[in-house]
This record gives C-alpha cells, structure tokens and sequence, in this order.
C-alpha cells in the first residue's frame, strides 16, 4: 500500500512535466512564425472594444433595471 503514492507522484510529475515541456515549446515555435505586429494590435483593440461595450450595456441594463424596479439611487 505504500507504493501507491510514490507511483502517483511519479505519475504526476512526469505527466506535468512533459505537458510543461510541449506548452512551451509550442508557445516558442508560434511566436517563431508569427511577428505581424499589425494583427496582434488589431486582435487587442477588437477586445477592448467588445470589452467596453459589454461594460455600457451592463451599464444601461442595470440603469433601465433599477428605474423600472423604482430603487433610490440619489446619493
């Protein structure tokens, strides 16, 4: 019974390790080929974008919302 642990740490640590080595090897080689700067600004810009208009429609949801419940939101 005091085998078990030791396999499953050995199990896990191996495991870990090789997914670690492929993650960054992968991450290595895509950053080899891929330098178009243009496209990483643009893939940013559009998510900040969907990020503040999802952040106004949230907004005007929760206003609409607490106007139509008649909550007090008079400082």
């Amino acid at each position: 019974m005091d085998w078990i642990p030791l396999l499953f740490v050995t199990f896990k640590a191996l495991v870990l390790g090789v997914g670690m080595f492929f993650a960054i090897k992968w991450h290595y080689d895509k950053g080899k080929t891929t330098n178009e700067k243009r496209a990483v600004l643009r893939g940013a810009g559009t998510a900040a974008a969907i990020f503040v208009l999802a952040l106004l429609g949230l907004g005007l949801f929760t206003l609409v919302l607490v106007r139509k419940l008649g909550l007090d939101m008079s400082i």
